[in-house]
């Protein structure tokens, strides 16, 4: 409250992949409003994954503007607006700054030939890996990049300049064309220990600094643009905080900010990370660091494979996600013997293999479409902890789990999860997620508090699941040949396209 008894609120604004939302909350963490404005996606040719660059700023305008008349009406003071975003994103502006090319998605597999080229010379990717903190990925921008320059000519010339689309957004609230620190730590194009644009990425990407935006702090703060305060009713002037990208923000949004505890999320895909005080990525590249704010740092890995994997046994059985869940949890972990590779959407973390295929090991008469989604869950749990112990081989401890995701609605995912982790899932609610971790870094740059770990520990757990002693032990054993039997896999099985 400020002194005259007024509410006080940041407003998050999160562009994520499929929706922008607009949050309002209070210096306490706690979400008072939520506006949602879907975001579409083009998926027209195969690989495809792109949007319309403008459509996205027009639906931040329309959140926020939705959000600022709640702010009114609730009688509410707005402090400052502070941003989240998917990471991943590359779109080319001309000379005014109009996008000229569509905004290209973290899931834009197109550059698949590419990225595979250049983890060829492994000495190369692991160089540029261990400098940048990202894989050399078809989710990265520097891979991108070096696709557009390479086989896109006619879209690269006809660029000035290249941004993620946040910056492209941002850019229309405050009329500067900068990025944060965090959102280019996951492009790959800049150095870890620098915090600036990275020399030899650069050159493997195809572009110049010049053709890049100015980079500052996620916790520095720009002045909003007056149209755009006219625009969305915001006070000229007011506060604008770059804020970060949404998965290190993810951690901050659910209190797993603090040394040993690791944030968890499961939607589609899922993640596990840890917060530390310094960079650095594990010796054989499984693993991911990314900035956060503050000299923090977020290590780990997102799997491509979460709750799709029950989504897709839904359509193959004909039975609905929630029946098909309730069946698999009736059936004994370990699934009777059953062991999947759950890679229906190729494999991120730790593989680092777009290309990948799922399947099904020990498949018998007895097993039904109870014990193949059983299989299928506890395959992605599996990755998660393959995940962890890639985290745990960086120097980083992992005691306890901060979870959150639309997936953890089913008992049986958070039960999986718990058992090969082996340990108790603390989970948090989904309110604000990565627009609340925005918030949180606002109340920071704002002075309104002291570090980011008081933020997080504003943020409680709403319950607990720990984790069956004798699963864990079970799937802890059968984890120990996972790797083996993804590579004796991988020599068999055709690459998907």
């Amino acid at each position: 409250m400020s002194a005259s008894g007024t509410q006080e609120v940041v407003l998050g604004l999160d562009l994520g992949s499929t929706a922008t939302k607009a949050v309002a909350a209070d210096r306490a963490g706690t979400v008072l409003h939520l506006t949602e404005r879907e975001n579409g996606m083009r998926t027209e040719e195969p690989g495809e994954a792109v949007q319309d660059a403008a459509a996205v700023r027009d639906s931040a305008f329309a959140a926020l503007t939705e959000c600022v008349s709640w702010t009114r009406r609730a009688g509410c003071r707005v402090r400052a607006l502070s941003f989240s975003t998917a990471m991943h994103s590359l779109v080319g502006l001309d000379a005014e700054g109009g996008p000229v090319t569509p905004a290209f998605h973290l899931s834009d597999s197109r550059c698949a030939d590419v990225a595979e080229k250049l983890r060829g010379d492994w000495e190369r990717a692991a160089r540029l890996h261990h400098a940048t903190g990202t894989p050399v990925h078809t989710q990265s921008v520097m891979v991108k990049l070096a696709w557009l320059t390479q086989q896109r000519r006619d879209l690269v010339d006809s660029v000035e300049r290249w941004c993620a689309l946040k910056d492209f957004v941002f850019t229309a609230f405050t009329g500067e064309f900068v990025t944060d620190q965090s959102l280019a730590s996951g492009s790959g194009l800049q150095e870890m220990a620098t915090l600036d644009w990275h020399d030899e990425a650069l050159s493997t990407a195809g572009v110049s600094r010049q053709q890049l935006p100015e980079i500052k702090a996620p916790t520095d703060v720009l002045p909003l643009a007056d149209e755009a305060a006219r625009a969305t009713g915001l006070p000229e002037g007011l506060p604008v905080v770059l804020g970060a990208g949404d998965g290190p923000l993810g951690n901050l949004g659910v209190g797993a900010v603090n040394t040993g505890v690791a944030g968890l999320s499961l939607g589609t895909s899922g993640a596990l990370r840890v917060v530390r005080d310094s960079p650095g990525v594990d010796e054989r590249c499984r693993t991911f660091c990314y900035y956060l704010a503050d000299g923090l740092w977020v290590s780990g890995g997102a799997v491509s494979n979460g709750a799709v994997v029950g989504q897709w046994a839904s359509e193959v059985f004909g039975v609905d996600v929630p029946d098909l869940l309730d069946e698999a949890l009736e059936v004994p972990a370990g699934a009777r013997g059953l062991v999947a590779l759950p890679y229906l959407m190729g494999e991120r973390a730790p593989w680092w293999e777009p290309g990948l295929t799922g399947s099904l090991i020990g498949l018998r008469r007895v097993h039904g479409r109870a014990e193949i989604t059983r299989a299928l869950l506890e395959g992605v749990a599996q990755q998660l902890a393959l995940v962890r112990d890639a985290v745990v081989d960086t120097g980083a401890e992992v005691r306890a789990v901060r979870a959150t995701g639309g997936g953890f609605r089913s008992r049986v995912w958070a039960e999986a999860i718990a058992a090969s982790l082996g340990l108790e899932l603390e989970l948090a609610d989904d309110s604000g997620g990565s627009a609340l971790g925005a918030v949180l870094v606002a109340w920071r740059a704002l002075g309104e508090l002291d570090s980011l770990e008081e933020a997080a520990d504003l943020v409680r757990p709403s319950r607990t699941v720990p984790p069956d002693h004798e699963a864990a032990r079970m799937l802890r054993k059968q984890r120990g040949g996972l790797e083996r039997l993804h590579r004796a896999v991988s020599e068999l099985a055709p690459r998907a396209d």
